[in-house]
């Protein structure tokens, strides 16, 4: 069996591994942030040696994902799919691991009450959580010591909200068909990742298209159609 990760980010390794994949804007702080497939896959393993050597994650692990919709969000659910874990979005009551903003985390506390919690600054320059409680992990410190490369887990438990690897990817090429979307599509979006179908649709079905994405925080409707030819956009 494979998992999320490998089934949809190997393809694209193959057929495009250095143009863009993710391009990241918040327009509150004039960050831009540009990943291709390489580098996106590359966070996502450092993420998922994060997860297993440190955090205990692995087949059969429920981890609470409350994160918005960002580049390094992308990275920690496909850091999750390496290890076989499962994406808790709807389902956190009992989680072993939560993945949060700071300002999250009584949430974090509630969906993982007896386990870890990893917090992130979501800073560009990799700046740590300041302030953060002992016991909790800033993930910009401890994930940038883990290797960027990984062996994927061979047998993954559930994937997304108690969906198995085999649906998560069905649902994200049907709504890659459902939204004609192809490998030369270059998608902009400011829709969230809070719910499975949102991930779905938002995010995993750019991907199972061999699409790219520009994700827009917070955007500013006065740069959009510039933006849009900057980006040599053709959806949204």
């Amino acid at each position: 069996m494979t998992t999320v990760s490998a089934a949809l980010l190997d393809p694209l390794m193959q057929r495009d591994p250095v143009g863009p994949r993710i391009t990241f804007y918040d327009d509150a702080t004039g960050e831009r942030i540009e990943l291709s497939t390489v580098t996106l896959a590359n966070w996502a393993a450092k993420t998922a040696n994060l997860l297993r050597d440190e955090l205990g994650a692995g087949p059969g692990s429920r981890v609470a994902v409350l994160l918005p919709a960002h580049w390094q969000s992308a990275a920690v659910y496909f850091g999750i799919w390496w290890v076989g874990a499962e994406v808790a979005l709807e389902r956190t009551g009992a989680a072993e691991i939560a993945l949060c903003t700071a300002d999250r985390l009584d949430e974090a506390d509630a969906a993982a009450p007896m386990g870890e919690i990893a917090v992130l600054s979501l800073d560009p320059f990799g700046k740590p959580v300041p302030d953060l409680a002992i016991g909790l992990t800033d993930y910009a410190t401890a994930v940038r010591v883990h290797g960027d490369q990984i062996v994927p887990e061979r047998h993954p438990g559930p994937a997304l909200d108690g969906r198995s690897v085999d649906e998560v990817l069905a649902g994200a090429s049907e709504s890659a068909r459902a939204q004609g979307l192809t490998p030369q599509d270059r998608v902009m979006s400011g829709r969230p990742w809070s719910t499975a179908t949102e991930l779905t649709d938002n995010l995993l079905a750019v991907f199972a298209a061999g699409a790219s994405l520009v994700q827009v925080a917070n955007p500013d409707p006065a740069a959009l159609d510039r933006r849009r030819q900057t980006e040599k956009v053709t959806r949204g």
